[in-house]
């Protein structure tokens, strides 16, 4: 599936980590749109850091600042 830059304004905060890195790596194989791969990154890399730092702190029974 081929995103435009509408649609992924649209969808963006809606999608899981997985969708978004998935929309990553087919971009990556097929249209290699520099702006669509930076700002899916950046997404992506949001997510990933929200997901770790709740796990950090479920480790010291603290509960994370951020929502995931």
């Amino acid at each position: 599936m081929t995103v435009t830059w509408k649609t992924l304004n649209d969808r963006l905060a809606d999608l899981t980590e997985q969708e978004v890195l998935d929309l990553l790596e087919e971009e990556q194989r097929h249209a290699r749109r520099s702006t669509i791969l930076v700002r899916l990154h950046q997404r992506y890399t949001v997510l990933r850091m929200l997901r770790e730092r709740a796990a950090i702190m479920e480790m010291i029974n603290e509960p994370s600042r951020t929502a995931v």
